[in-house]
């Protein structure tokens, strides 16, 4: 009998609004190896604090939600989802046998082209990837994550070249990324693509701020201000220019 794959599982939300189309059920995983200076998740971060779920108890758990849920589906995020791959794999390969749309939420930052047999089997039976881009330039990707995108605008270009489609994420801060030059090259990037079905301009906020607090954490971003709604509107207008104007 093959055992049964648990999950690490930081938390889950029945009806999620901003995690793909429709209402979703949204599953937060726990790990990430990145340590984005904006992160509001900063508990996702190491494995093995929370607890373990099976496919089978999230699937019973949804079941329970699915008249709210009818039109969206399930939404796999975290933490960086690609840390529990064979998991998602399951509960992917699974919510498709339920006719459940799955949407995975993720930087790609695991993605390696030499070795894509588990991504594929995962792509295999995801619907839509959100792809989050945290910044278009090598160098200040670093600075802001640790680590650096080379792997992200990769696994960006391996989704187009499969047709897999995408809704493109990507949090905008004042000082780091709120930035013409950057937002532009950003546009210029998304051109290349041909998969693309959705573009999302997340604006930063400090709300997160009580949660480094109690998790004894210095929050990078003291003294940055959040994004305004109008800042967002004009980042993501430069966005879409650039996108268009470098349109092959």
């Amino acid at each position: 009998m093959t055992e049964e794959i648990l999950g690490n599982i930081h938390s889950l939300e029945s009806c999620g609004t901003v995690d793909g189309p429709g209402i979703r059920f949204v599953v937060f995983l726990q790990g990430c190896p990145l340590r984005c200076k904006y992160c509001h998740n900063p508990d996702t971060w190491t494995t093995n604090l929370n607890k373990k779920i099976s496919v089978k108890e999230i699937l019973e758990k949804y079941e329970g939600v699915k008249e709210f849920v009818k039109n969206g589906g399930i939404t796999v995020t975290g933490g960086e989802p690609l840390m529990q791959i064979d998991f998602v794999i399951e509960l992917f390969k699974q919510a498709k046998e339920r006719n459940i749309h799955t949407a995975l939420d993720t930087s790609g930052i695991l993605f390696n082209r030499n070795n894509t047999t588990k991504i594929d089997e995962l792509l295999k039976y995801t619907d839509l990837v959100l792809l989050d881009i945290k910044h278009i330039d090598n160098e200040e990707h670093k600075k802001l994550t640790g680590l650096s995108n080379t792997n992200i605008l990769d696994f960006a270009k391996y989704l187009s070249e499969i047709n897999k489609p995408v809704w493109i994420r990507h949090v905008v801060v004042p000082q780091i990324t709120y930035n013409e030059k950057w937002l532009s090259e950003l546009g210029k990037f998304l051109a290349t693509l041909k998969n693309i079905k959705a573009l999302d301009v997340l604006p930063y906020h400090d709300m997160a701020i009580p949660k480094y607090e109690n998790l004894n954490i210095e929050y990078p971003l003291i003294g940055i201000p959040p994004l305004t709604k109008e800042e967002a509107i004009k980042a993501r207008n430069i966005i879409l220019v650039s996108y268009k104007k470098n349109q092959p």
